[in-house]
């Protein structure tokens, strides 16, 4: 009979994804906390703030931090994002540098590079999307990265697919420390639900609508209830767009557009709050809002936090 009652030893640790924009730091976390937490799109820079993500197994908890697309800033908000990426590189444990297989080494690799040097935190080299290349050309890539750092780890995945994602978080777990559940075991992500409705308002504008609307929207959410008798949750948004051109084109010929957002938005966001949703968009323009500060931090962005 085994008298062993040595606890079990139970493992906890802060990851950051770190990349250039539009690389699959999104899809990876998404696809690793099993539902959508992260806003995804084909357009670069999507996530502004960190998310975080949390995993929890029967003896790991994992708490994945998507950083903002690491670029060169070209106004207020891509300080903002810049400043979140760099400094969250100083506070985990492990950081996964994700690079696109199909993209090369370049010189957006090489600036992410140069930000390592003064680091000292294990960073694993994880190279996603390789569904879509052929192991040769793997092959070269993984030789070319060698050249330029020396990485902890080089790990190959496909986020969308799930290849070799359960090995990623194995070996993750080699690397973090010993401690304590941090979040409840049923708790994926430690942003409020606000938050979270708001950024799949966001997702699902950038996915409709083309041109340069993109990089100059934001969502603020004036108000969201449970109206118990009903079992309805009513969310009232608005889109903030930084001219009337864009405003015209969030809202379409006849409202088309916005009552598409609304429809495909209302969706996920019944799937993340388990109930009936009645969801009011309107469209509102604020000029050059990512410009100025009371904006920013009125829309959730700010820098004491961080």
């Amino acid at each position: 009979m085994n008298n062993d009652t040595t606890p079990k030893s139970h493992k906890s640790g802060f990851i950051s994804i770190i990349g250039r924009p539009n690389v699959g730091k999104s899809t990876f976390l998404n696809r690793v906390i099993g539902q959508k937490i992260a806003i995804m799109s084909d357009k670069p820079q999507t996530t502004r703030n960190k998310v975080q993500g949390v995993l929890t197994t029967d003896d790991a908890q994992f708490i994945f931090i998507d950083t903002p697309g690491i670029h060169k800033p070209k106004h207020k908000l891509g300080d903002f994002m810049m400043k979140v990426a760099q400094n969250t590189l100083k506070e985990v444990d492990v950081i996964l540098f994700m690079v696109n297989a199909q993209e090369g080494f370049g010189r957006g690799e090489e600036f992410i590079i140069e930000k390592f040097q003064s680091v000292h935190t294990p960073i694993f080299l994880v190279i996603n999307k390789i569904d879509q290349v052929h192991p040769d050309e793997l092959l070269k890539l993984i030789d070319s990265y060698k050249e330029k750092y020396e990485f902890s780890e080089i790990i190959p995945i496909s986020a969308l697919e799930g290849n070799n994602v359960e090995t990623l978080l194995n070996q993750i777990k080699e690397y973090i420390p010993d401690g304590p559940q941090y979040y409840p075991a049923d708790q994926v992500t430690d942003h409020p639900e606000r938050f979270i409705v708001s950024e799949l308002i966001r997702e699902k504008a950038l996915h409709l609508t083309r041109e340069e609307i993109p990089h100059s929207l934001a969502v603020l959410i004036d108000k969201m209830e449970r109206r118990e008798e009903k079992d309805v949750v009513h969310v009232m948004a608005t889109i903030i767009v930084e001219r009337d051109s864009q405003k015209g084109i969030v809202i379409g010929k006849q409202g088309k557009m916005l009552k598409e957002i609304g429809k495909r938005a209302r969706v996920d966001i019944e799937n993340l709050l388990g109930s009936k949703v009645y969801l009011e968009l309107w469209v509102k323009v604020q000029k050059d809002w990512r410009n100025k500060m009371s904006q920013l931090r009125d829309f959730g962005f700010r820098e004491d936090e961080y």
